[in-house]
């Protein structure tokens, strides 16, 4: 028997949204997220804007040995997780802790905590010997990225296979694409897949303001993350968590569970070329699309809807809509694209994730997420980017890209479990 992974759990913590509907009432509506920096004293940074979450971990139920334990990053994922098990009405304690797995992605892991202890471990920078000594008592677990997904383990009581997936701004595609593969290899029969990360820190923004990749347009940030349009001058850093609960889909049907979605198809490729440059032809874009749709059995017609990697750099904007091109052929100027940075930000590891809730989401409710801000089209985007305003549109099957530092490139396919005789639930 073949078997299938469907997305039976949503648990989200974005920018302006805590919660899964509120993410969703947020991309519809086309509301960006985008502010300027509150979370440390940006003065001096060439980038001061970024999309925040205003996220207080005792609302999300989170106890004082639990937040003084996680990095804002863990916090994230361990809210997420909690409503995705909400959501999917899964009865964990009854389920066999061997066949549940967590797979968790994340580019720069406990930044946050990491940065915040080293500036009192160095009495603020003045000392180059640091004094251990002063250091929270779980500063070890900052070091170590896995804890994220120890913790999201904990949360679940999942005895299987737990994975930390690192490979940059792809890692919560590539998470959930791990994810898939245990349900369909065999190796579990629920997964809590997903990405975190809580990167908007003084090194994190040093970082991205030295190779000009983060936007200058401190003037006016809700309307600094603009994926797509001709004005457009780098991506808003973000930050947040998604997490989903992936079944088996025939387990998923006899416990009647109600389902968002299939992952058909996923793949990824290199570039094997630079460290943050992409070749302009879009070629390993294309092939990771190819791939996934090939393994979803559909081809160019059967693609309803596209969630962009968009992140608003020109480079990168171009190097995606070539590589729409590239595989999806004539094809790619018929089919609804965005992308939902345009209101939440770049969240490095996690926005994959965060974009596969936002595939879901639109499965379910039939609209596609409006790219915000797109006012004045690059000439060289020239595919239907759903320009400010949320669209109605009849979806089968969505197709979502990431693109990250390193040369990694990832494509995955999500459809309705209701079509294509695949009856999940």
């Amino acid at each position: 028997m073949t078997r299938r992974a469907v997305v039976t759990g949503v648990g989200v913590i974005a920018p302006g949204a805590n919660g899964r509907d509120a993410f969703w009432d947020l991309l519809s509506a086309g509301r960006t997220a985008t502010r300027p920096i509150s979370l440390f004293d940006a003065t001096g940074f060439r980038s001061r804007v970024a999309a925040e979450c205003d996220f207080d971990p005792n609302t999300a139920g989170l106890s004082p040995q639990e937040v003084r334990r996680m990095d804002r990053a863990a916090q994230f994922a361990v809210a997420a997780a909690r409503e995705a098990i909400e959501d999917s009405g899964i009865e964990l304690p009854a389920a066999d802790p061997g066949r549940v797995a967590v797979s968790i992605g994340s580019a720069v892991g406990c930044t946050m905590g990491l940065e915040e202890e080293y500036a009192v471990l160095s009495d603020g920078g003045r000392n180059w010997l640091v004094d251990h000594s002063y250091g929270v008592p779980h500063l070890y677990g900052y070091m170590v990225p896995s804890t994220l997904a120890a913790e999201v383990a904990w949360q679940a009581a999942a005895e299987g296979p737990v994975a930390l997936i690192s490979t940059g701004c792809t890692s919560g595609l590539d998470a959930i694409g791990h994810g898939v593969q245990l349900i369909e290899e065999g190796t579990a029969d629920i997964v809590l897949a997903g990405a975190t990360d809580a990167p908007l820190s003084p090194i994190t923004s040093a970082c991205f303001d030295a190779i000009k990749a983060t936007t200058p347009n401190n003037d006016d940030p809700w309307h600094a993350s603009r994926p797509f349009d001709g004005h457009r001058d780098g991506f808003v850093l973000g930050e947040g968590s998604a997490v989903l609960v992936i079944e088996e889909a025939q387990a998923a049907r006899r416990r009647g569970a109600v389902t968002y979605a299939e992952i058909l198809g996923f793949a990824g490729r290199s570039n094997a070329f630079h460290m943050t440059g992409l070749k302009p032809d879009g070629r390993e874009m294309a092939e990771a699309i190819r791939v996934a749709m090939d393994r979803a059995r559909l081809d160019a017609d059967d693609i309803d809807y596209i969630n962009a990697h968009g992140s608003g750099t020109r480079q990168n904007d171009r190097h995606e809509t070539a590589a729409f091109k590239r595989s999806l052929g004539p094809r790619a100027y018929e089919i609804p694209v965005s992308s939902i940075k345009s209101m939440i930000g770049h969240s490095l590891g996690a926005i994959g994730s965060l974009e596969i809730a936002a595939c879901a989401l639109a499965l379910r409710h039939q609209i596609v997420p409006p790219t915000a801000n797109l006012c004045t089209p690059d000439p060289e985007c020239d595919l239907d980017y759903v320009p400010l305003t949320a669209r109605e549109h009849p979806m089968d099957h969505v197709l979502s890209v990431g693109s990250g530092f390193g040369g990694f490139q990832s494509a995955m396919v999500l459809g309705r479990p209701d079509v294509d005789g695949r009856q999940a639930a």
